[in-house]
């Protein structure tokens, strides 16, 4: 057996508005000149937060860490709807918000914990008959989506200043935020969309220990071997 190198792992990368993962990925690949590299769970380019990058034969863990809990902290705005459930989208609806304190916005907050079935937006990855639902979205088309079970372990709320409420939610893979601020606004008679998400914590990885991009790309190859998680480290945590 082919002893591992010390690019054999993974990279805990905070990542910044802007680029995709995708681009997170390429920006390592060619910065590092390493052939394999791959990203555990996409994260919108908007957001940021923990994005664990799998190198070399790190890439065959990623569909066991791809498949790990979640959590993130974010702001929803209420009083407006937008098609792709975030503030980079149309505007489709704007309604008056309701006053209501803290305690009342958690307790709505909270039917949604346990397990759910989800609507993805129009505006993902997701693929219908091959073709990306977003591509078919910048055309104005919108398509029947099927449900996903997903389950949010905890869903709350820490500030709430009308319109804007800040959260935690603790979920299964494949759950989308977008949506939770979406179906929230739409309990509560007023429409809601995502303006801010930042992924703190997957699996036993916290963002805590991650480095930013930029940090990343200035280091040396030697440099980074020292960040790396060893693969076989990696494998015990998956």
């Amino acid at each position: 057996m082919q002893d591992f190198t010390a690019l054999d792992g993974a990279i805990l990368v905070d990542k910044p508005p802007g680029p995709t993962s995708h681009d997170v990925v390429d920006a390592i690949r060619r910065k590092f000149g390493i052939k394999k590299v791959g990203h555990c769970g996409t994260l919108d380019p908007n957001a940021t937060g923990l994005l664990i990058i799998v190198l070399g034969r790190g890439t065959k863990l990623s569909e066991r860490l791809m498949g790990d809990d979640k959590v993130y902290e974010g702001t929803i705005k209420f009083g407006e709807a937008t098609d792709s459930y975030d503030s980079d989208g149309e505007l489709t609806a704007s309604m008056p918000v309701m006053p209501m304190t803290l305690n009342q916005l958690n307790e709505d907050a909270a039917t949604f914990i346990g397990d759910l079935m989800q609507v993805p937006p129009m505006v993902s990855a997701i693929k219908k008959n091959g073709v990306p639902l977003y591509k078919l979205a910048r055309k104005g088309i919108e398509v029947e989506r099927e449900p996903r079970l997903i389950h949010i372990y905890n869903y709350r709320f820490t500030e709430y200043t009308e319109p804007l409420g800040k959260f935690r939610v603790a979920c299964t893979k494949g759950t989308y935020i977008r949506s939770l601020a979406h179906d929230l606004g739409q309990k509560l008679g007023c429409g809601a969309h995502l303006t801010a998400l930042r992924r703190s914590a997957s699996g036993k990885f916290d963002v805590a220990e991650a480095l930013p991009l930029d940090t990343i790309l200035k280091l040396t190859t030697a440099e980074l071997e020292k960040r790396v998680m060893p693969f076989l480290k990696l494998a015990a945590n998956a």
